[in-house]
């Protein structure tokens, strides 16, 4: 080929780049992003790397599930419609209620558009064995059903074992349903699917990946965690399912994790996520009567499952942080395995602080991602100069993702301190109007700061040039990390 072709061939090649370039901005300009700024860096991208940044556009910056919201609004009305007994559980009291976790109420509830409920028992796991172990024999116990959805789940040993067992159940005559994030749970394969759909488990992956268009995304993610036994009993948290979880990875080494155990009418709130989900990946309506029985009240915990999740107008989480801390008037305590706060978040604390609030965070040490371990530290000089006090994990991988506020109101879930879990993941947390539980949680975060490094302005100041570029260059990846 001689030199004018490839000329033409160049040409060509760059014409197309700006064609496509010119197509779309606009349609960058019309996708509603949670920041102008979030615009401007994608336009940005797509004309200075035609090619290269139309592509990153393609696969991250296009909200693929918002064309569908009226399916899955069709989905929560569906599953909703037949919950009388559902309806009837939001006996929350308020006035029993300090004016901080009134406060919290009226926020959560009109945020998530959904009632706190009254009469809930709720186990907190600080040790992931724990967690694991009360889950098994959950599982192993379950007469009637049983809905797994999650994020992660590894072909593994933990992983294949809760297979087995869910497998012995399904011959047994239990309602088995299993749902799992394309992206998550990618190793997956079919030869360890089998089993369980030849057993008859009923198993789909949530989107991404329903569709050929679809799986152009890896964007939108079900990041949730949630066993469901019965009706009766729910988990949720941080743990996924595998070998790291239980600190048998040798990168990782211990993982420190918050899981939940849940009885009572909020578990009815969790199956309702969870038959929403599965109606949404795979059509199958959940029966209303089968699988939601009136629930008994073995406690005195008053507690509200809270589900965000990008098809929603309003940031169920990113609302709840943001006003969860403005109310913040003595402490504030915040994990998280993944702190990669909105510039609106990380304003909130800063304010908190600047207003004498003590305002403690405990993020993962460098075990973690690199990427979001560096664009973590990129907050660092602001939150330390207002007074913030930042603990870095050296133990292992902290992967709990817990919020506590003056003592009273608490929050334990899925969702991370960062843009992509209030933003682009479907997420679910339980809010908790109890002191002793925000209690037992300080009483955890206290334990594990005696193995983390506090983060002191003067020493962090003195870090090197090659340091602040890794940050500041992970920085600029925040919307997606």
């Amino acid at each position: 080929m001689d030199v004018s072709a490839w000329q033409f061939i160049l040409a060509a090649v760059t014409v197309l780049g700006y064609a496509v370039t010119l197509a779309l901005v606009p349609v960058v300009v019309l996708t509603k992003k949670p920041a102008p700024v979030s615009t401007v860096a994608w336009v940005m991208a797509i004309i200075t790397m035609p090619f290269v940044g139309a592509l990153m556009f393609v696969i991250f910056g296009i909200n693929r599930v918002a064309r569908r919201v009226s399916g899955r609004q069709e989905a929560a009305l569906k599953i909703t419609r037949g919950l009388p007994q559902l309806a009837s559980q939001h006996l929350m009291v308020s006035e029993r209620l300090n004016p901080e976790q009134r406060e919290m109420l009226i926020l959560t509830e009109r945020v998530a558009e959904t009632r706190a409920t009254a009469g809930n028992r709720v186990n907190l796991f600080a040790e992931t064995p724990e967690a694991f172990a009360a889950i098994e024999a959950a599982i192993v116990a379950a007469q009637r059903s049983i809905h797994l959805e999650y994020y992660i789940w590894q072909p593994d040993r933990i992983g294949t074992s809760l297979r087995d067992q869910l497998i012995e159940r399904a011959k047994a005559g239990v309602a088995v349903r299993f749902l799992y994030d394309a992206i998550g749970s990618m190793r997956l394969t079919e030869s360890f699917l089998k089993p369980m759909r030849d057993a008859g488990i009923r198993t789909a992956p949530f989107v991404p990946g329903r569709s050929l268009r679809e799986r152009w995304s890896i964007n939108l993610r079900s990041h949730r965690k949630i066993v469901l036994i019965d009706g009766c009993i729910g988990f949720t948290g941080g743990m996924n399912v595998g070998d790291e979880y239980l600190g048998e990875d040798a990168h990782f080494g211990y993982w420190r994790d918050t899981h939940l155990r849940l009885e009572g009418p909020a578990v009815l709130q969790l199956q309702e996520v969870f038959a929403t989900d599965w109606y949404f990946a795979t059509g199958e309506e959940i029966d209303v009567i089968e699988h939601f029985p009136i629930p008994d009240h073995p406690g005195l915990i008053d507690a509200h499952v809270l589900a965000g999740g990008p098809d929603r107008s309003e940031s169920v989480f990113h609302t709840t942080y943001f006003g969860a801390i403005n109310a913040a008037r003595d402490r504030i305590t915040l994990a998280t395995s993944y702190f990669v706060p909105t510039d609106a978040l990380c304003t909130a604390l800063e304010t908190a602080a600047y207003r004498g609030v003590k305002v403690r965070v405990l993020v993962s040490g460098p075990v973690t991602y690199w990427a979001t371990y560096h664009a973590c530290r990129s907050f660092y000089d602001e939150l330390l100069g207002a007074g913030v006090e930042i603990y870095e994990y050296t133990r292992g991988q902290q992967h709990a993702k817990t919020i506590t506020i003056d003592g009273c109101w608490s929050m334990v879930g899925t969702a991370n301190f960062d843009a992509r879990s209030v933003f682009l993941n479907f997420e679910v947390g339980l809010s908790l109007y109890d002191m002793g539980l925000a209690e037992q949680l300080e009483f955890q975060f206290a334990n594990d700061l005696e193995s983390s490094q506090k983060i002191e302005l003067k020493e962090w100041e003195r870090r090197g040039t090659w340091e602040r570029l890794k940050e500041n260059a992970c920085r600029m990846f925040s919307p997606v990390l």
